[in-house]
């Protein structure tokens, strides 16, 4: 049973270890090839869920307080960073603003010879949108929906890190 105190960690592993495996997913099985700003958007997930998951075994192993509090403070700190990369990105989307100058990281993997896979590299440029959701022209992309759960995460886990103990 998830002790009341072990929420806000449960809560933020959960959340973000299923945000990051349905990235994968719609590039594995959806065949959506990540730009570079989106591989960028992945590292705060990257380091945010494990330390969300530090914090929910430390929690139920008895650790002292402390150790929890930090590992989800780092852990907001990891995913506040995210929803900035998020916005910027979803931003550069809706041409807010400029991209970045170096965009276009993302490759198709395949098998053949290096000749072969040099010409089915598939560029992503970071200011077209893939996907919307709703599929509308003021849907969210997939960095738009990066940006809000990231934020929702750092804010469930900076109020995991701040609140008083139940």
């Amino acid at each position: 049973m998830l002790a009341r105190r072990e929420f806000p960690a449960a809560f933020v592993f959960v959340i973000g270890l299923a945000t990051i495996l349905g990235a994968w997913g719609f590039q594995v099985i959806g065949g959506y090839v990540p730009c570079k700003l989106c591989l960028e958007e992945r590292w705060p997930y990257y380091i945010g869920v494990p330390l969300a998951l530090i914090a929910l075994v430390a929690d139920r192993m008895g650790a002292p307080t402390w150790v929890p509090r930090a590992a989800l403070g780092l852990a907001a700190l990891a995913l506040a960073y995210g929803a900035y990369l998020g916005t910027y990105h979803a931003g550069a989307e809706w041409t807010w603003w400029a991209g970045p100058t170096d965009c276009g990281g993302g490759a198709a993997i395949g098998g053949g010879s290096l000749a072969d896979q040099i010409k089915n590299i598939h560029v992503v440029s970071c200011t077209d949108a893939s996907f919307r959701f709703p599929p509308a022209s003021w849907g969210l992309s997939f960095a738009g929906w990066n940006a809000v759960i990231a934020a929702v995460l750092a804010v469930v886990a900076t109020w995991g890190t701040l609140r008083k103990l139940a």
